[in-house]
């Protein structure tokens, strides 16, 4: 039970609003996890929650949350190896399966990310000063890392059921149909995935966005299902491109927050993604060329070739 329990709090700390706008400190994070498992968890896993041992629970979720959130995609690969033991134990409970399956979409991270950590070359070492870290690669050499990567990979289990459904609503949206396989990335395609900071379906979209695209989130969550959450999944990136005119900066801002996007706009003096790549948060900095590279798989067209349609620009 106190193994479970701590992985409810990994998840707290790992899955921290991929659009969230406000840095989080670390009593915000203990909070989040205390309320989030005496809303999920029975009261045993309470009792070891409240009895634990809470500098080395502020400790874990400080590491967790500088690297899902800082700035090196190398901090990631770590957790790769933790990954890979918490997948099969949330695989086993009812409740957490759609945590699991929210996990196991992230698991390319993990990996690209220990590839480009054996990639980038060791930092030089001048007397006296610690070594500096190594730049992240440019935006470029990361796409051919995702492109190579997904080069060969088969469509997911459930897009063939899904594809033909979702393509019509993004059309009358006014947006390109390319873009639904956000929801490969994403999801791999299931409704049930759920992030543990409230990201839920297909295209994991947070409570407040279901809400501002005219979605449900009780008593009957309508994110849960496809048709809807497609719907508003379109609308979002329509926003989006309509305010930064480039699709890869809208993505970003899908994952990371058009307000941080913004700002590194705005400090760098910049008007493309790859400008900024580099200094957006190390999931973001994966998340724009994952997509784009299953986009060039599945449809065969980058990013920068998609158009909008006149009526989803007017929109």
């Amino acid at each position: 039970m106190k193994r479970f329990c701590l992985l409810a709090l990994v998840f707290i700390s790992v899955g921290a609003a991929s659009a969230q706008e406000q840095t989080v400190t670390l009593d915000e994070l203990v909070q989040s996890a205390q309320q989030w498992a005496q809303e999920n968890l029975d009261e045993d896993a309470l009792r070891v929650l409240q009895s634990g041992d809470e500098k080395k629970v502020k400790q874990f979720l400080a590491d967790i949350e500088k690297k899902f959130h800082g700035e090196y995609i190398v901090d990631l690969a770590p957790l790769k190896d933790t990954a890979k033991v918490v997948i099969p134990v949330l695989e086993q409970y009812e409740e957490t399966l759609p945590y699991a399956i929210w996990l196991k979409s992230q698991w390319d991270y993990f990996e690209v990310s220990d590839q480009i950590r054996l990639l980038i070359p060791a930092p030089k070492k001048a007397p006296g000063k610690p070594p500096q870290r190594p730049p992240n690669p440019a935006a470029q050499a990361i796409r051919e890392i995702w492109i190579k990567r997904v080069a060969d990979r088969p469509w997911p289990k459930n897009a063939r059921d899904y594809v033909p459904v979702i393509k019509p609503i993004f059309a009358a949206e006014g947006i390109p149909q390319e873009l639904i396989w956000v929801a490969e990335v994403e999801s791999g395609f299931d409704p049930r995935a759920r992030s543990p900071v409230g990201a839920l379906g297909m295209f994991q979209l947070m409570p407040a966005t279901a809400k501002r695209y005219g979605l449900r989130t009780w008593p009957a969550d309508q994110r849960l299902k496809p048709e809807p959450s497609a719907g508003a999944a379109a609308q979002y990136l329509r926003y989006l491109h309509n305010h930064f005119r480039d699709w890869r900066l809208a993505l970003a801002a899908y994952n990371a927050g058009e307000g941080t996007v913004d700002k590194l706009l705005a400090r760098y003096k910049a008007t493309s993604y790859d400008v900024i790549a580099t200094h957006l948060p190390a999931e973001t900095q994966l998340y724009v060329p994952r997509v784009e590279s299953t986009i060039i798989r599945r449809e065969g067209v980058r990013l920068d070739q998609l158009e909008m349609s006149v009526a989803g620009a007017n929109r």
